[in-house]
């Protein structure tokens, strides 16, 4: 479907795709980076986890009853945890007993995040409350002992690799719950933890991602032992940054050589084309997690559109998070999101699938992305004309894929990009390609 026929649509972005082309022996049939280093190749098992770009976070567990946030909401019980909430925890862990999600549907929900253009998902198999989604044998607090009973990791894998969505759980190491956490008895809680981690890498065929998390305390989860049983069990898993990290330490760095990329959560990361990171983001209007009830409202398309393009001009990607009521149903408000934002990657996908960030750095005008020898400069703020650095290229011809025409003019001083006033408040999306040769 066309965008302009979508009135419900608003969002004021208007891209300028330079599209580069030069000689072997000027740039060996790369794009010339004018950043300070050349991107860092991806190694072969994150090509596609790099090229995907976009992947939607699903956070969900019975605490979705309250409308509260998930494992924050319960009080304290253990001292060596940060969590502090208002639900006491002998209500908040009893609220399994009435978690039936009758309405769940695996085909629905990877049906909405094929719609949305994203090529990966990240459940919250185990949250930091303990809580599993799927049939454990290690722990009783499990998804077979709710009214519910199904296994949603065994429908929600299987019903993803039929669709040609790559499969990732989100699994805490750390357990709020379990009274054995960093005490004396530690030794006792790693059993469990690695337990259960292995019956989610083992039970549930190819796992793609695994994504741990951290709560700022001492990370006590024998992390060498840990890495290991997870590369036995899934030698081609993803893994991100949050088993190692200390008191101190922030969600940018990485500690170990078996940490594959980095995570800010919250915010769209500095442009970064030497370590692989995603940025995970809500569309809460509060910036809940969880499902946050019929009064949280989302953020607006075009926040979350500018999202996914931040993130891809900075070298990264988007991990866009959604909250499932606790019917089971993917809230209206955030499905709406998921579907506009597929709408617009229809059109616009390949200036974000498979791209480098660069080569011109986020700037005020917006941010550029590189594929070949394409560049697509997303033009997020048409305050001024735009003017990007000089590049050894010269330009050829441009194009707007969402109509209209950008006047593109090339000196020695840089690249200057304008339109016509009355373009720039053009409701839907235009786009500019230039092509251009080595000089």
């Amino acid at each position: 479907m066309n965008l302009s026929d979508k009135k419900d649509i608003r969002w004021f972005l208007i891209f300028a795709c330079l599209v580069l082309s030069f000689s072997a022996t000027g740039s060996g049939g790369q794009t010339v980076s004018v950043t300070n280093l050349p991107p860092r190749p991806y190694p072969e098992r994150l090509k596609w986890w790099a090229e995907a770009r976009f992947g939607i976070f699903i956070h969900w567990g019975p605490v979705s009853i309250t409308g509260k946030e998930i494992s924050w909401s319960r009080a304290n019980t253990n001292p060596k945890c940060p969590n502090k909430g208002q639900i006491p925890a002998q209500e908040y862990d009893s609220l399994y007993k009435n978690f039936n999600p009758y309405n769940f549907n695996p085909e629905h929900w990877i049906g909405l995040i094929k719609a949305s253009g994203a090529k990966y998902f990240v459940l919250t198999a185990k949250h930091c409350d303990g809580f599993l989604l799927w049939h454990s044998k290690v722990s009783d607090y499990n998804i077979s002992n709710t009214p519910f009973r199904r296994d949603v990791c065994y429908e929600l894998s299987k019903t993803a690799r039929e669709n040609g969505i790559r499969v990732g759980w989100y699994f805490s190491p750390m357990d709020w719950r379990d009274p054995d956490f960093r005490s004396e008895r530690n030794n006792l809680f790693l059993k469990r933890m690695q337990g259960e981690l292995r019956e989610l890498l083992t039970n549930y065929g190819r796992i793609d991602l695994l994504w741990f998390d951290w709560d700022g305390g001492e990370p006590l989860y024998d992390q060498p032992t840990t890495y290991a049983l997870v590369k036995e069990l899934q030698p081609q898993i993803i893994i991100n940054n949050r088993l190692d990290l200390a008191p101190g330490d922030n969600d940018r760095m990485i500690k170990s050589q078996f940490a594959d990329y980095y995570t800010p959560e919250q915010h769209i990361n500095a442009y970064d084309d030497q370590t692989p990171w995603e940025s995970c983001m809500t569309t809460s209007a509060r910036g809940q997690w969880a499902w946050g009830g019929f009064n949280d409202g989302v953020k607006p398309f075009e926040t979350c559109l500018k999202m996914l393009i931040r993130c891809a001009g900075g070298d990264g990607n988007l991990l866009l998070n959604i909250g499932p009521m606790p019917n089971g149903e993917i809230d209206y408000e955030q499905a709406e999101i998921l579907r506009k934002m597929g709408e617009w990657l229809e059109s616009y996908g390949e200036s974000i699938y498979g791209t480098r960030g660069g080569p011109f750095k986020p700037g005020y005008y917006g941010v550029s992305t590189r594929k070949d020898n394409t560049v697509y400069v997303h033009i997020l703020d048409w305050t001024h004309d735009v003017v990007l650095p000089p590049i050894p290229a010269k330009i050829l011809k441009s194009y707007m894929p969402g109509g209209g025409s950008a006047k593109v003019l090339q000196t020695t001083n840089g690249i200057e990009i304008s339109v016509k006033k009355s373009q720039k408040t053009h409701r839907y999306g235009c786009c500019a390609r230039v092509r251009s040769f080595c000089a």
